[in-house]
């Protein structure tokens, strides 16, 4: 692929921009610098700089980020800054097949709920860990108000029904880890579900933190508004 359309598929701007980066000698492949933007390369596993900011190739873009409070999933956010202004450019400007350009949230977490959250410009991934059909299970943190009791983890596992569906909705798994901590597995995907389901058991969720999804926890490592690449093994743990 030559140089000019490998910058375009990663997200550094138009076809026209992406020459003129490489011909004003600002992106280097491998450590070399290269100024003829139709120099073809071998895309994949290609490691190049722009601007003296080192980037990988990827076919496609998955992405896991740390997601700290008063941040909102929204492209247009209405009250708080979005997530998406903690990502880099290339990753905001991908270009995409569909309407929307760049990675996209993998479901959504209120502005004031920390923790995993997964980005990408791949659709169909988007659709397989959003579908409840796949119940790819979510891990929260929850710092609940009142104390905990083993009353209300029973009702958790047994289902409460929430104001907008009467089928009940279960906790896959629920433990507590201290007199206001639980821990909550959910396979599936409501608004506002973990606060919904602790004010039905009489409680209510003072502080939210998504921990894991499927296989892959959070790094420890991930500080919040950091974000980092999900490589074969982490979507592997994520898919289950």
């Amino acid at each position: 692929m030559q140089l000019q359309d490998i910058l375009y598929s990663q997200g550094f701007g138009t076809r026209r921009v992406c020459a003129g980066l490489v011909q004003q000698g600002l992106v280097s492949v491998e450590g070399e610098p290269v100024t003829d933007s139709s120099a073809a390369f071998s895309e994949q596993g290609l490691h190049f700089t722009v601007q003296g900011v080192p980037w990988e190739y990827h076919d496609k873009a998955y992405v896991l980020l740390h997601k700290p409070a008063g941040t909102e999933c929204s492209q247009k956010p209405s009250t708080y800054p979005s997530i998406y202004t903690l990502l880099p450019a290339p990753l905001r400007q991908r270009p995409n097949k569909g309407a929307v350009q760049g990675v996209q949230a993998v479901g959504r977490l209120d502005q004031d709920t920390t923790g995993m959250l997964l980005l990408t410009d791949d659709g169909q991934f988007i659709h397989r860990m959003s579908s409840p059909r796949h119940h790819v299970p979510k891990v929260y943190e929850v710092t609940a108000k009142h104390a905990l009791d083993e009353a209300q983890v029973n009702k958790l596992l047994a289902g409460v029904v929430l104001d907008d569906d009467p089928r009940p909705v279960r906790a896959a798994a629920c433990e507590i880890v201290g007199a206001h901590h639980l821990r909550l597995t959910l396979t599936e995907g409501k608004y506002h579900q973990v606060k919904r389901m602790l004010a039905a058991v009489g409680n209510r969720v003072e502080g939210l933190h998504r921990s894991s999804i499927g296989g892959l926890a959070l790094p420890p490592e991930l500080a919040p508004g950091q974000w980092r690449w999900l490589r074969e093994a982490d979507l592997a743990a994520v898919r289950g």
